[in-house]
């Protein structure tokens, strides 16, 4: 049984950092496609992060390359999202997912992703 436990969001205000972990069990992530998504209401899913196996290059999206860095912890089957210069726009439910295969940009295929239950980061 898959599971995936996010933490770390929080309410912040611009110009500040926070730290998402996401703690797996029932994959190994290094041998995974992970990735950070987000969501916000009235507004698609997007990617954040991802990477394609441990060991991987990061892939970021455009709004968030040289603020966030996702690493990964194989030892502890962990995945973290290291988020600095928050802006309003970061305001959003992260979620982190686990899959297979990646797509060519370098994120988890979402039909076919495990999820976790997300986390709330609010920045004003």
């Amino acid at each position: 049984h898959v599971q995936l436990v996010e933490s770390g969001g929080g309410s912040v205000q611009a110009g500040s950092s926070l730290g998402l972990s996401c703690v797996a069990s029932g994959v190994t992530v290094g041998n995974y496609c992970m990735g950070w998504f987000r969501l916000v209401p009235g507004k698609e899913r997007e990617g954040v992060a991802g990477i394609l196996l441990m060991g991987g290059r990061p892939y970021y999206d455009d709004s968030v390359k040289g603020r966030f860095t996702l690493s990964m912890d194989n030892s502890h089957n962990t995945m973290y999202l290291q988020m600095d210069s928050l802006r309003v726009q970061d305001t959003a439910q992260y979620y982190c997912a686990a899959a297979r295969d990646c797509t060519a940009s370098g994120y988890p295929i979402t039909a076919t992703a495990e999820w976790g239950q997300g986390t709330q980061v609010t920045v004003s």
